[in-house]
């Protein structure tokens, strides 16, 4: 019988515990924000697309962003908890993040694949708070064709151990 995949779905059992390592440290900080969504009493999108425009070539390379296409998450943790915090839970709020560049080369040069950093469009990270509960997926984009998973599967085992090693529970889904 053919193997079918599916991406990692996890439930966040314990909120708190994560909500304060999204926020309140620099857990998450490494990796770029593609875009995020926070709804409380207005619908606040994020689209973490650096601009350009905005900085000189020297503040872009002072910054380490030049070769980034989205800004890192530590950049707009803040403003994104200045939004979330209060007496009031968000109805929702969905954020997606992806492997910087040199994570993406790190990550594919520790499991030996045969993907290369130009096969990959990005290793994603994404979450949804919705009615009460939180749940992460995982996900893989390419540039090229193939029906090889094995990529899927190792972002899949390293994204557990990056949240066990942060003491994050996880609960499986499907």
């Amino acid at each position: 019988m053919k193997e079918v995949y599916r991406m990692l779905a996890l439930n966040i059992p314990e909120l708190k515990n994560f909500m304060n390592q999204l926020l309140c440290s620099d857990t998450f900080d490494h990796f770029l924000l593609k875009e995020a969504t926070i709804q409380k009493d207005a619908v606040w999108n994020f689209d973490g697309t650096i601009t350009p425009d905005f900085f000189s070539k020297e503040e872009l390379e002072e910054q380490g962003l030049s070769d980034l296409a989205f800004l890192p998450y530590g950049r707009v943790r803040q403003h994104c908890f200045d939004l979330i915090k209060g007496k009031r839970t968000p109805n929702y709020f969905k954020f997606v993040f992806l492997l910087s560049p040199d994570n993406l080369s790190r990550t594919l040069a520790s499991i030996q694949t045969s993907f290369t950093p130009q096969d990959v469009t990005g290793m994603f990270l994404n979450l949804k708070f919705q009615n009460g509960s939180l749940m992460l997926t995982t996900g893989v984009s390419y540039r090229i064709f193939s029906t090889d998973k094995s990529l899927e599967h190792e972002w899949d085992r390293l994204v557990e151990i990056f949240l066990k090693n942060h003491d994050i529970v996880i609960e499986k889904l499907g």
